[in-house]
């Protein structure tokens, strides 16, 4: 807090969250500016030749595919069938990966038994296995939604694997002496500890149930954002397909915002050594 003076009745100094307010102010204004010359950059480049304007439209004939795609519903539409089968793949990720993986970290069992089939299947690409996908699974819905559960899976259970055996064994020392049964232990001091590197598993698997499925669908789908991208390019409408690749671009944008404000939210209880 600013310091009073007593006399007057009103701080003296600048408080604290007004430097921060100016601070996040200064940095918005930052990065919009950079992302302001790349537009400004794309727009002017076509038109003066440096790029093939026929393959690499500016920006604002990009965004009239954009608004045209959108009124027309068709944006809505693949966008809604993409994000669908994305969250679906990536929330059974999420439910499978992180209690295994807090099972195969802490029990050295489980990781005996189960760490081969995990080292064979975590150097296996995702992409390479979609045509066994497709004809064990069909192309429809169950094939998409099976390649991003089985490409989200394993950046999240390393993860929790590598957090879990990370925790301070000091903490985990001084919760046993406390007399703390193992289910508490778990609850009040595994997990918490743990929850900085898993969030960074489920960030990773995040933008990997985007990009693998937009692969998905530009081999086998009738909707979809990949659909859409690989549809505008077979039919030369390449305003359009710079759009279906903005809207991806804005999509995981969104998606790892989401992610790291979750993460900040279940990690308030760390301290920031810079903040005074």
């Amino acid at each position: 807090m600013a310091s009073v003076d007593k006399s007057l009745g009103y701080p003296i100094r600048a408080s604290n969250g007004i430097r921060f307010s100016f601070y996040w102010i200064g940095k918005l204004a930052k990065q919009t500016a950079v992302i302001v010359f790349l537009l400004l950059l794309w727009e002017t480049a076509p038109r003066i030749g440096l790029v093939d304007s026929t393959f690499f439209p500016p920006f604002s004939k990009v965004a009239e595919g954009f608004w045209g795609l959108l009124f027309s519903g068709e944006l809505v539409a693949h966008f809604q069938a993409s994000i669908l089968r994305s969250l679906i793949g990536f929330g059974l990720a999420i439910i499978i990966a992180i209690p295994l993986g807090l099972i195969i970290g802490w029990y050295p069992l489980a990781n005996e038994l189960l760490n081969p089939v995990l080292e064979l299947f975590r150097n296996t690409a995702a992409l390479a296995l979609l045509p066994v996908f497709i004809l064990l699974l069909g192309i429809g819905e169950v094939s998409k939604v099976s390649i991003v559960l089985f490409a989200c899976i394993f950046p999240i259970l390393l993860n929790t694997i590598n957090a879990v055996r990370n925790v301070d064994p000091l903490l985990i020392r001084s919760a046993k002496s406390m007399g703390l049964a193992s289910y508490k232990l778990f609850y009040k001091v595994i997990i918490p500890a743990s929850i900085p590197t898993i969030f960074t598993g489920i960030r990773m698997a995040g933008t990997s149930s985007i990009l693998v499925l937009i692969a998905a669908e530009m081999v086998g789908a009738k909707e979809g954002l990949g659909y859409l991208i690989n549809y505008a390019q077979m039919n030369f409408q390449i305003p359009q397909m710079y759009a279906g690749i903005l809207t991806i671009s804005l999509v995981g944008f969104l998606l790892n915002y989401l992610l790291v404000s979750l993460e900040r939210r279940f990690s308030s209880w760390k301290t920031n050594p810079n903040e005074k």
